[in-house]
């Protein structure tokens, strides 16, 4: 009989209800395949929060969020008005999946929700950025301390495995350079733009109405968003305590198309890289459009992709590339980082 693992989940936005969409679809497969079933006993969105002790029902909480609806509205398990910290330290539970926007300025909720769930020596899972940003040396010691997980693979560049491949997979080398394109939203607007000869504020336009980019894109497209990913890569993978104030950030804003045309005459095209350059004993990080070789693998890449490129000392160098039109590959890395807390890997 699969292992039962009780969860709480914060924020019910795209990654949560999406990450619930795929538990219900894939609930038997993961059982067989993993010996693990998942039991959501606690939610929690803007409305409050719904606590079932016995198990929520995941197609419900995710059809109530369908019909613009929040959790507090489940019958029966609906608390009203009950924070999203107020749910995680009243509910028992194996692990926390905080999918809470990302909150720069202070963390929260998320940040208060994961200190509390890793004292009371649940996994944690993130898709949300900033508690991580802002605290991520704390939030580490304390995991390590409380005997526990705490897993973000979903954070840098969606469902790409950036973290994975950096902490794992190259263990025992050293990485001596990381180039990466983060953000979906600032590689579909420069793409269409060079590609279809677009304004920025053309391809921005579109790009909203592809639902790809925010009201307010101030996040992507002043490359602050990347810039939040590579601070993640810089304390994970290079393991060197880094903060949003040690990056340099250039936006996209200024691009134009003469400067697309002046780099295409060149066989090159412009990107906007996240970089992590090793000097001498310290690391330099930028986030800034960058004139790229076509034939250079975040110079191949298409509209909808995202990647990374590691270069090592005994590894030689490895890229990969994902194709990302949604949310969905990010909810599924969240899902990834369950299994793999719960069982130990």
């Amino acid at each position: 009989m699969a292992r039962e693992v009780r969860f709480t989940c914060i924020g019910l936005g795209n990654i949560g209800r999406n990450l619930l969409d795929i538990l219900v679809h894939r609930e038997e497969a993961i059982a067989r395949d993993y010996d693990l079933r998942f039991l959501l006993v606690g939610a929690a969105d803007s409305s409050g929060a719904a606590i079932s002790p016995t198990g929520l029902d995941m197609a419900r909480v995710r059809d109530l969020k369908l019909a613009r609806q929040g959790v507090a509205a489940y019958e029966g398990a609906g608390r009203p008005g009950m924070s999203a910290l107020g749910m995680v330290v009243s509910t028992p539970a194996d692990l926390l999946v905080d999918a809470a926007p990302t909150n720069l300025r202070d963390g929260e909720p998320g940040l208060s929700c994961v200190r509390a769930a890793l004292r009371a020596r649940q996994h944690v899972v993130m898709a949300d950025k900033g508690p991580l940003v802002l605290a991520f040396g704390e939030l580490t010691a304390l995991a390590k301390a409380q005997g526990v997980r705490l897993a973000f693979s979903g954070t840098v560049a969606g469902g790409l495995p950036t973290v994975n491949i950096g902490m794992r997979d190259l263990a025992g080398s050293g990485v001596e350079r990381v180039e990466g394109i983060f953000n979906g939203t600032t590689n579909y607007i420069l793409t269409r733009m060079d590609e279809e000869g677009l304004t920025y504020e053309e391809a921005l336009r579109d790009a909203q109405e592809a639902g790809i980019a925010e009201a307010d894109p101030t996040l992507d497209v002043d490359g602050w968003d990347a810039a939040n990913k590579l601070v993640i890569v810089a304390n994970s993978v290079l393991r060197r305590p880094t903060t949003l104030q040690d990056v340099h950030v250039e936006g996209i804003r200024n691009v134009t198309q003469a400067d697309l045309r002046r780099a295409r005459e060149q066989g090159k095209v412009i990107r906007l890289l996240a970089v992590a350059e090793k000097r001498g004993e310290d690391w330099a990080f930028s986030v800034r459009p960058t004139w790229l070789d076509r034939n250079h693998p975040m110079g191949r890449i298409g509209m909808w992709d995202m990647g990374v490129v590691y270069y090592t000392d005994y590894m030689g160098t490895i890229s990969a590339v994902i194709e990302e039109k949604g949310p969905v590959p990010t909810s599924a890395a969240v899902l990834r980082d369950m299994i793999n807390a719960c069982l130990g890997v």
